[in-house]
This record gives structure tokens, C-alpha cells and sequence, in this order.
């Protein structure tokens, strides 16, 4: 009878328990997310809803978070700075696309390895002679990139030493101005690149270089201040983001997505709405 009394209690104890484990590993039911708003095909403010945001890692958030049993909502929080803003304070719990910098770890969780990679290109005329192999061999030619490049700091710092860099606005800005030869050469995102190019109707003129000159990640990262920062969300981000190169899912949505930014380009220009 006493063992029989004690193993009701254990199996009491034990159920009384689960309901706590539970919530231990999912507390967190609902990420609100941000990043970049313009930042295609990776992300980009939703010109139907402008509140949110869309892109290739918009879906790949998603499909994630969907298969942990999670609901993302990825909101517009203003320009990149901003974006970074309210996530270190805790008003919004992520970013999804997290250049990974050395300030930004005294407020941010990563989760590697990367959510994608934003590989830039060395792009050229098509009838240039430039030949690109090596960082070297871009010494003395002039280049051009956009403000809003977000290249690794190791190579920033090897650009800043060996490379005559000028700086646009825009990408927009960067592709004319290396078709009018105001620049030899111009360092622009693999995919990004491709779509402009081919929605400014310069797609013949230009051509790039396979071999990526950097390979940025753009990494999940939540906020030292998100009530959903705990273990078991990390160790499963992780785990999906380390199952995710084999599965080819990030290349179909930066193609899909690649697709759909170039629609929407062609589209009558149009302000979002607050």
C-alpha cells in the first residue's frame, strides 16, 4: 500500500510538473520581429501592408518559427537605426537580419550560423578590362557602393587600406554611375544587384564576377531585454539555422523573392504609407 500511495504521488508530482516544463520550453508563443526596410530580396517594407515587412527572410522566419510552434509578426520599426533601437530595448524581441558587429553583442543574442548570406560582387561594364581575382587587383581602379552596404568589418578595414571607394546613396546610384564610367567598378549584393540592374534595363551592360570579393551574414538575433530570450528558443533557432543550407529552402525564397521585388520595380512608383 505505501509503495502503491507513493508511486500515485510520484506520478501526481510528475504530472503537476509537466505543465511548468512545458512552459519553460515555450513560454514564448509570439516573436514580434524587425529589420531592415529596405533591404530586397531579403527585406522590404510590404507595399500592400506597410506595417510589415517581406522578403526571402521574412519567409524563412516563417517556415521556422512555424515549425517550433511559434507566430512571427515582422514589423516595420522605421529605418535600420531604429529598427536596432527598439530591439535593444526590449519593444520588439528580434532582428532578422543582423549584420554581426562587436557593439552590437552587448545587447543581442546571435543565433548562428547566419539566417542567409548577402554575398557582394565585384560588378563591372561589360566591355570593361578589368580582370578581378583578388582584392589587389582592384588597387588603383576607382569603385563605388551604396551607404547602406553592410559589409564584414574585416573587410571594411581591408577596403579603407587598399581600395578608392566612393560611397552612393542608393544602389540605383551605384549601377549608373558605373555605366556612365564614372567608376570602374562597383560592389553590390549577388541578388539585390541582379534584380536593379535588370529593372533599370542595364542587365546587358553589366556583368560580375562570380567569386564573391565578401560574404556578409544577415543573423537572427534577439534582445538581451525580449521576455523570449531563453535557452531552449536559442538552442532550437540554432538548430533549424543549422539544418537550413541542405535543404535548398533558402535558395527557392531568394529566387522567389528576387522575382517578386523585380515585379513589384516595375510597378507605378508609390510612397508607403505610414
Amino acid at each position: 500500500m505505501i509503495l502503491r500511495r507513493l508511486s500515485g504521488w510520484s506520478t501526481l508530482l510528475g504530472l503537476g510538473l509537466l505543465p511548468s516544463l512545458v512552459m519553460a520550453a515555450g513560454k514564448c508563443e509570439r516573436l514580434v520581429v524587425t529589420g531592415s526596410p529596405d533591404a530586397p530580396p531579403y527585406l522590404w517594407r510590404d507595399p500592400q501592408n506597410p506595417r510589415h515587412l517581406v522578403g526571402a527572410s521574412a519567409d524563412l522566419l516563417q517556415q521556422v518559427a512555424g515549425e517550433l510552434g511559434l507566430k512571427v509578426e515582422l514589423l516595420y520599426a522605421g529605418k535600420r537605426s531604429e529598427a536596432l533601437d527598439e530591439v535593444r530595448s526590449g519593444r520588439m524581441d528580434m532582428l532578422a537580419d543582423a549584420p554581426l558587429t562587436l557593439d552590437a553583442l552587448e545587447s543581442l543574442d546571435y543565433i548562428h550560423p547566419a539566417l542567409v548570406q548577402n554575398d557582394y560582387l565585384v560588378w563591372t561594364r561589360k566591355d570593361s578590362t578589368l580582370v578581378y581575382n583578388q582584392l589587389e587587383d582592384l588597387t588603383g581602379h576607382r569603385g563605388a557602393l551604396s551607404e547602406k552596404a553592410r559589409l564584414t568589418q574585416p573587410f571594411q578595414a581591408m577596403a579603407r587600406e587598399h581600395l578608392q571607394l566612393k560611397r552612393l546613396p542608393n544602389l540605383t546610384q551605384v549601377l549608373q554611375s558605373l555605366v556612365l564610367g564614372e567608376v570602374d567598378y562597383v560592389l553590390a549584393p549577388r541578388y539585390a544587384g541582379m534584380a536593379m540592374a535588370q529593372s533599370l534595363g542595364l542587365a546587358a551592360d553589366l556583368a560580375a564576377f562570380p567569386q564573391p570579393i565578401d560574404k556578409p551574414g544577415l543573423f537572427l538575433a534577439l534582445s538581451h531585454n525580449s521576455a523570449c530570450n531563453d535557452p531552449w528558443l536559442r538552442g532550437q533557432l540554432a538548430k533549424k539555422m543549422t539544418e537550413l543550407p541542405a535543404s535548398g529552402l533558402t535558395e527557392a525564397l531568394l529566387q522567389r523573392n528576387l522575382e517578386r521585388w523585380k515585379a513589384q520595380l516595375q510597378q507605378p512608383v508609390s510612397s508607403p504609407k505610414p
